[in-house]
């Protein structure tokens, strides 16, 4: 049980309504705001307007309500270590998978600044630039960026790792970056995990390839398909062909061992005629 005796009271309506609101909604995620421009929140906040309610307060105040909830909603404590850098909690309806898609399709791109996270592995890719030659070559050279000249002009001889994940970027990488156009952050409402029914959903489940579903679905249907043709399986799907692939089987046996039915006798005297006329041209010939 959660102790708040010695928490103030305007701290414990706080609580309390993150409380109700865990009650009241099926889904609850943990979000990251870190580095999302007050503009960019409101224009999102208007977009979700309707289908989800997002919810900030301090760290120890979430913590605590989540705990609390867990008594309606158990295992929900289990979102707490989720809440990373500047956190929110969210409280919708919506299904999580489609809710991290619509959250992934209204995030943009940034520079990224000095003293700032790396997210993933920052690479140069290789090709030319608009710089002409001068320090800048010596400068992507300490970063780690394999450059030459070409043309009168500076290149990246090959892809170049300028920063790995999770590397403090310096005010010199930061300005490298800005002015080779490599914009590695993403702003928006960062989706770390959910909650539904006792069970928490990470970013790294809840983003789905879509084609690649289906792409696994199309060719699961097509391999069990031509499974139960080869097995001679009847289902609902295979039953159909499969009768009309015994139907041509029998036929074709029937007019390869001349057995006299109504639906083969026309491909049989056809047979018989025409090697009647090549046993004629034979004689003929002779």
């Amino acid at each position: 049980m959660v102790k708040t005796a010695k928490i103030p009271d305007s701290k414990k309506r706080v609580i309390d309504d993150f409380v109700k609101l865990a009650k009241d909604y099926p889904i609850i995620g943990a979000v990251n705001m870190e580095n999302l421009p007050t503009k960019q929140l409101q224009n999102m906040r208007a977009q979700l307007r309707g289908k989800v309610v997002l919810k900030m307060s301090k760290r120890r105040l979430m913590k605590l309500a989540l705990e609390k909830a867990v008594k309606d909603k158990p295992g929900i404590d289990q979102l707490i270590p989720h809440l990373k850098g500047m956190p929110a909690i969210l409280f919708t309806k919506d299904n999580p998978f489609s809710l991290f898609k619509t959250l992934n399709k209204n995030k943009s791109t940034a520079p990224i600044k000095a003293g700032q996270i790396a997210p993933n592995d920052i690479i140069v890719p290789a090709g030319p630039t608009g710089f002409a030659p001068g320090p800048i070559i010596g400068q992507l050279g300490q970063a780690g960026i394999a450059a030459g000249i070409d043309k009168g002009k500076v290149i990246i001889k090959k892809d170049s790792i300028a920063a790995k994940e999770g590397d403090e970027i310096s005010s010199e990488l930061a300005g490298i970056l800005t002015r080779l156009g490599i914009e590695p952050m993403e702003i928006g409402l960062d989706l770390i995990a959910t909650y539904e029914d006792g069970n928490i959903f990470t970013k790294d489940v809840l983003s789905i390839d879509e084609q690649e579903y289906i792409d696994n679905i199309t060719n699961g249907h097509r391999w069990a398909f031509n499974l139960a043709m080869e097995a001679g399986v009847f289902t609902k799907e295979t039953t159909s062909t499969l009768i009309t692939k015994a139907f041509n089987d029998a036929k074709a046996l029937a007019v390869a061992e001349n057995i006299y039915a109504d639906v083969v006798m026309p491909t049989i005297i056809a047979k018989a005629h025409n090697e009647m006329m090549s046993v004629k041209s034979l004689v003929s010939g002779a």
